[in-house]
């Protein structure tokens, strides 16, 4: 009977041979590593043997599993992996590998966890290889499937359920690698596959949601690492690691493939509420995206958003937050449509929370507050010149005073607050740029508004804008104390230019708004604009227009008749306010020293015209305040006398009339010099006091404003350089004691010395236009004669055609 076995043993085919011949007699032993090498020459030698090398090692195991005897099952599944290692450059692999998946897909069918744990091992071998040859019919549905149930294995010993969990990620990984790089197997991005891979990762990391990025691939190459030597993480790590590479290989088309399933399993998994693991998975995908497709994930859960606008307002709020998160990830790639696009979603999501409530309830608040904080986050990350663009927008949006409805009211500081929260973000270097004519005029049309909040809220939007040196909070508080934290700097030539543009425009629109309102905070507000606006654009050049609007807030104090009493000495005490702060900001003396006297008298007779009436503590007492003192208001005379004994312009404060209540402006407009002068020529008379007599007041400058300067008597280099620099306080004083001569000499000289003294330039300008009217009639005389003598020699012909007509 031995005989007969060793004879036909000796018939059978040399390969059934050798792969016998690599399974010991004793299955402890493990594999016969001598035979194996024989085999794997053999089949290096013989490659069209592969495949059925392959099928009978299937065929022992497959018997091995029968009859439960998993170690040899062991030693076939690791003769395989050897073969497929060391044949993996072969043309015929194909067959090969097909015996392979079908023994791989025995062993995971198996409910030996021990099996199931090889064949995942030996499938991820195979997935990292790299394969010259494509493969047309191979399918993984098996595969996807087993190992997204293995992902949620629930075995009572906690260590093997790990090591189950870590199997069915690592199988996911390896059929991610095999699939995306291969477009002739079958797509891994289609709706049932994303469907097992996507929750069975999430899964895996909602027991660890503290965890963080896995170190190996935070590199900026983005290797991969190989999944077998990540056998020390824990499942959340690795699946956390898996999600990431599945995102990072998505392409633009692929990308909502991934994210769909991600937001149903947080919807029916009800994780939006605490968020604390929707915003670090949502964190892991912009992380890992490809920067151009980021805009995809946040255009993604803004449609979200709008499907569960039924949903409760902790998850629409929840929502929102991870959108804040994330929305600064994608602004860096959101540019020109697709940022205005975004902004107009997130206010849509605004007027829709207001539109569908009749009140607005603390939770609902919060849900609004989320969508503000991710347009000022999305804001915050475009340059300047966009976040422009973007408030423009908003401003465009909001709707028109006229309608006053709670719910237009409502919408109007909503959109408005998500106006100031990306005015925050812009940093201003000019104000010409910050205040563009299309935004400006729809936002001083705004601070006139009737409800106080909406104005207080257009006040904070001009504080963000103009509080260039952080000033805001130091001006918060109305006073005429000397601010010890204020920083200030000269002002540029384009600020000066603006403030002649545009400032007109702007301190009307104050004037109108603190007329509106005796309400403490809201006159808070707008002083705090008028003082920022004063910081910054104040100067010896502007310095009038600033006094004609602090004149103007008081003539609105005293000539308005329907305020009340305390909100006429509210803006008195601002006026004054505002008088000596203009003082200390411009450095002029005698105004600093005027505001002071004025103060002092106040504080004797008249306390409620000072800041103290203002201040949150106080509670003014139910007497009649005594309205009626003009000898304690600012006087206009007396303030162009102190521009003038400052050696400063005054013209305009001296003509000009201070801004009135309900100015019609125009952004457009500038104030002209010709207007001035006209009307500074129509208030003059013969009467007029001869100690405001300024030498350049009869000449008409071509440079309106500027104070004409005196030439030197001598027409060297160095004269036209110190003429052309500024005057020093040499030459301030020499003009001021010729002016006080002149004056002097008008006042006590009589009529005939006056005459005298103008009688010689009188008759040198006559006998000099004599002597010019007397050569134009003796040039025009023989100029005749000459002509006459011409005709009579020229011959006729020449006479009636002129040269240029004749041959």
């Amino acid at each position: 009977m031995w005989g007969c076995c060793g004879c036909c043993s000796a018939l059978r085919p040399r390969y059934k041979r050798l792969v016998d011949n690599i399974f010991p007699v004793n299955p402890e032993d493990g594999l016969v590593k001598s035979n194996m090498e024989k085999l794997t020459f053999y089949s290096l030698s013989s490659p069209d043997k592969l495949d059925r090398i392959g099928e009978y090692l299937y065929q022992k195991a497959s018997k091995d599993i029968n009859r439960k005897r998993y170690r040899f099952v062991e030693i076939a599944m690791e003769a395989m992996d050897i073969l497929l290692q060391a044949c993996h450059a072969q043309t015929t692999l194909n067959l090969f590998v097909e015996s392979f998946l079908r023994m791989v897909q025995k062993l995971l069918e198996d409910s030996n966890p021990t099996l199931q744990i090889l064949a995942t091992n030996s499938f991820v071998k195979f997935a990292n290889i790299n394969e010259d040859t494509p493969s047309y019919h191979r399918r993984y549905d098996f595969f996807i499937s087993k190992f997204s149930s293995m992902c949620h294995g629930n075995n009572d010993n906690t260590e093997l359920r790990d090591n189950i969990r870590l199997a069915g990620i690592k199988g996911l990984q390896g059929v991610i690698r095999k699939t995306v790089s291969d477009d002739l197997v079958e797509n891994i991005w289609e709706k049932q596959h994303m469907e097992k891979i996507v929750p069975s990762l999430l899964f895996n990391m909602q027991f660890d949601v503290n965890v963080m990025f896995v170190k190996k691939n935070m590199s900026v190459s983005g290797d991969l690492t190989p999944v077998e030597d990540a056998t020390q993480v824990t499942p959340p790590a690795l699946a956390e690691e898996v999600l990431r590479e599945l995102v990072g290989r998505a392409s633009f088309g692929h990308i909502r493939s991934v994210l769909k399933p991600l937001l149903t399993h947080l919807d029916r998994h009800e994780l939006w509420v605490p968020n604390t693991f929707a915003i670090h998975t949502f964190r892991i995908v912009m992380i890992s995206i490809q920067p151009q497709y980021s805009y995809t994930v946040v255009e993604t859960l803004m449609q979200h958003l709008d499907n569960n606008f039924k949903s409760s307002p902790k998850t629409r709020t929840s929502l929102a937050v991870v959108l804040s998160k994330i929305i600064a990830i994608a602004a860096g790639e959101s540019v020109g449509p697709s940022a205005l696009d975004i902004i107009n979603n997130l206010l849509t999501h605004l007027k829709t929370s207001v539109g569908t409530t009749t009140e607005i309830t603390p939770e609902e608040s919060q849900y609004q507050e989320a969508l503000i904080n991710a347009l000022g986050e999305f804001a915050n990350h475009h340059p300047d010149y966009q976040k422009i663009e973007i408030m423009l927008f908003i401003m465009n949006t909001v709707p028109d005073l006229t309608k006053k409805s709670k719910g237009d009211q409502m919408l109007q500081n909503i959109l408005l607050k998500s106006l100031l929260k990306v005015g925050t973000q812009y940093n201003t270097v000019s104000f010409e740029k910050a205040f563009p004519a299309s935004f400006l005029q729809p936002l001083l049309k705004m601070a006139r508004a009737p409800h106080d909040p909406t104005r207080i809220i257009v006040m904070k939007i001009f504080q963000a804008l103009l509080d260039r040196h952080q000033n805001e909070k130091v001006l918060s508080m109305v006073s005429v104390k000397p601010y010890a934290a204020l920083s200030q700097e000269p002002p540029s030539r384009s600020d000066i230019i603006f403030t002649h543009k545009y400032g007109a425009n702007i301190m009307q629109a104050l004037i109108d708004s603190l007329a509106l309102s005796d309400k403490v905070d809201s006159l808070t507000s707008s002083y705090n604009t008028a003082a920022l606006l004063l910081v910054e654009m104040a100067c010896g050049e502007t310095v009038q227009e600033f006094l004609l609007f602090i004149l103007g807030i008081q003539q609105v104090a005293v000539i308005a008749e329907d305020l009340s009493d305390l909100h006429k000495c509210c803006l008195h005490a601002i006026a004054i306010a505002l008088l000596t702060l203009a003082a200390r900001v411009t450095g002029i003396t005698n105004l600093l020293e005027y505001a002071q006297k004025i103060i002092e008298a106040r504080k004797e007779d008249a306390g409620h015209f000072l800041p103290s009436i203002m201040e949150p503590n106080n509670k003014p007492s139910t007497t009649k305040f005594n309205l009626n003192l003009p000898h304690l208001s600012i006087d206009k005379i007396a303030l162009a006398e102190c521009l003038q004994n400052a050696g400063m312009d005054f013209n305009r404060l001296q003509s000009g009339v201070p801004y009135t209540l309900n100015q019609k402006d125009n952004p457009s407009h500038r104030h002209s010099w010709v207007e001035s002068v006209s009307n500074q020529m129509t208030q003059r008379n013969s009467s007029t006091d001869l100690t405001t007599y300024n030498g350049d007041n009869d000449s008409i400058s071509s440079s309106p404003g500027v104070a004409k300067k005196a030439l030197a008597p001598e027409y060297t280099v160095d004269a036209m350089k110190r003429y052309l620099a500024e005057p020093s306080e040499a030459m301030k004083k020499e003009m001021q004691e010729k002016q006080k001569q002149i004056v002097r000499a008008f006042r006590e000289s009589n009529f005939e010395e006056l005459m005298k003294r103008t009688e010689p330039k009188h008759d040198v300008l006559q006998n000099r236009l004599n002597d010019l009217f007397s050569s134009l009639a003796l040039d025009n005389k023989a100029t005749q004669n000459v002509n006459n003598n011409n005709n009579q020699d020229k011959p006729i012909y020449e006479t009636y055609f002129p040269e240029l007509f004749y041959y």
